[in-house]
């Protein structure tokens, strides 16, 4: 009997060390995070180099452009050491080849208009990367839950697409293609709202934070509809980066209600 008890736990042992941890803890969520942050900066990125470009410096666009290169860089080699599995391996190891001279384009000192209409498709392309990425992780963590991460957390890219696509709208550049993409974005970020506040992980410091989101939006659509009044791309950029703050507290809050659930669960 003492026999069959030895050999049963040497079994789980030996399987333990040949499951990754991640099947036992919260790094997917963490993971699912810094990939949907992904997106966000590939869009905080191009809204920091349209207002260099436009010869804004009230926001200091290119000290934040030279960090969010910087956050990009980390979380690339972040999420690649972390070796979830070999199909995200392949669509990071994509998106690093698709980074590099995306990468030295933000790094140029001269914006030209040229350059800033081949960047903006560029990024697109990268977005969508970066999404994939994000939803391979969710995929492969097996849990729906972890999709309110991704939710909340692509209000964040939402947030600075939005306002990127309005400050390129006002500039003149992409004039029909800009305008259907930004009329995309603030749907999208609309809906994803309305399901954010039926979501059941909310709590009362979640609410909050929403409602400060949905204030700052409905400020940004009065801006969009308004006929007689453009505002200073600065504005812009400081009134959605509120929102992406917001979000990205909201984001937080659900990661740290999950895992006290995933506790209690447990308990």
């Amino acid at each position: 009997m003492k026999k069959s008890w030895l050999f049963y736990f040497l079994i789980l042992f030996l399987l333990s060390l040949n499951t990754p941890t991640w099947a036992y803890n919260d790094n997917y969520n963490e993971a699912i995070n810094l990939a949907a942050k992904q997106r966000m900066l590939t869009q905080r990125m191009l809204k920091n180099y349209i207002l260099i470009g436009i010869g804004n410096r009230i926001m200091m666009p290119k000290n934040t452009l030279i960090q969010d290169i910087s956050r990009f860089d980390y979380v690339l080699n972040y999420l690649k050491g972390l070796q979830i599995s070999p199909e995200i391996q392949d669509n990071l190891n994509n998106l690093t080849q698709q980074w590099l001279p995306i990468k030295n384009s933000l790094l140029q000192k001269n914006v030209t208009l040229e350059i800033l209409s081949k960047l903006y498709k560029e990024m697109d392309v990268l977005l969508q990367s970066c999404h994939q990425i994000t939803k391979l992780i969710i995929k492969t963590s097996g849990t729906h839950i972890s999709e309110i991460i991704n939710l909340s957390g692509r209000q964040r890219m939402l947030s600075q697409r939005m306002g990127a696509l309005y400050i390129l709208q006002i500039s003149g550049l992409e004039q029909a293609e800009v305008k259907l993409k930004l009329k995309v974005a603030m749907n999208e970020f609309a809906q994803a709202l309305k399901k954010l506040y039926q979501s059941k992980l909310n709590s009362v410091e979640i609410k909050k934070h929403l409602n400060q989101v949905t204030k700052g939006f409905d400020w940004f659509k009065q801006v969009v509809h308004s006929k007689q009044t453009i505002y200073l791309p600065s504005v812009i950029a400081k009134k959605t980066d509120y929102i992406l703050y917001e979000m990205d507290k909201v984001t937080q809050l659900y990661i740290k209600n999950i895992h006290l659930n995933h506790i209690n669960i447990k308990g």
